[in-house]
């Protein structure tokens, strides 16, 4: 209880905060401990840019009700962003410059001193340019500066009470598509509701559906691998996920590891 103490305790002194919620765990912490400092004087923000998964969006507004804290949504195609969709290596820092963007621009409105984020310790020891756009817009990281691993999060989230305290990581939809591959509308579909209907049939909740040009490369975590050996069950998600507009679908059998579709493809 300490640890989240000094998270909560991190807002003190602050006027007005805007949180940039994503839907998951880490955003939904300081979103909690934002509340419980400062009451009505924070709002939480999901930036709905059409590559974040209608489950996501769908989470954030969940976990809004649970805290009590007021919820804004904003909304804008990053489709519309040449440099997002051409996915290169920058394709995050183009994501989170522009999310940035809005960011300040509706803090601007209402008037906010503070913008913070959910970035914590455990992410900068990944390959994350969005972190860096975000902290060139002037977005504060509360998380990082109160040295919150992800797993003090999750335990922190748990004595909140708050029922995502162990829900999965998740990315945006962008994210399967490897590098070098432009991201489309269509993309973005196909992965979404492929990756729906297989936590459906195969009773999961982590799972990725790769978008490599076309062919769907299904990743689980190695104990659920043995799911897929089921002939019929296969057979059912190949179908299927043809139907999807995939051409073919093939398994990975490292099964899934965060980061590991991060290459420019050939």
């Amino acid at each position: 209880m300490n640890k989240l103490n000094e998270l909560i305790n991190w807002f003190e002194n602050k006027d007005k905060v805007i949180i940039a919620l994503s839907g998951g765990v880490d955003s939904a912490l300081v979103a909690y401990a934002a509340f419980q400092k400062l009451g009505k004087s924070t709002i939480a923000v999901t930036a709905d840019y059409k590559t974040l998964s209608q489950e996501e969006l769908n989470t954030a507004k969940k976990v809004c009700r649970e805290i009590g804290i007021s919820h804004q949504i904003i909304e804008y195609n990053e489709l519309e962003n040449e440099d997002f969709v051409r996915n290169d290596k920058n394709r995050c820092f183009h994501c989170r410059s522009e999310l940035a963007y809005h960011l300040n621009n509706f803090a601007k409105e209402i008037e906010a001193d503070v913008i913070v984020d959910g970035t914590n310790l455990d992410d900068l020891n990944d390959y994350r340019p969005g972190i860096k756009a975000m902290k060139d817009s002037g977005i504060q990281s509360p998380l990082v500066e109160t040295k919150f691993s992800k797993k003090d999060i999750r335990d922190g989230a748990k004595i909140a009470s708050l029922s995502i305290f162990d829900k999965p990581s998740n990315s945006c939809l962008a994210s399967r598509i490897p590098w070098g591959q432009s991201i489309t509308q269509e993309r973005l579909l196909r992965i979404e509701i492929s990756e729906q209907f297989l936590k459906k049939i195969l009773d999961v909740n982590h799972i990725r559906v790769r978008d490599l040009d076309g062919i769907a490369k299904i990743e689980l975590l190695q104990n659920d691998l043995n799911l897929l050996k089921n002939r019929k069950i296969f057979h059912t998600i190949c179908s299927k996920l043809k139907q999807f507009g995939f051409t073919s679908v093939v398994v990975d059998p490292e099964g899934y590891r965060a980061g590991k579709i991060n290459v420019i493809a050939d």
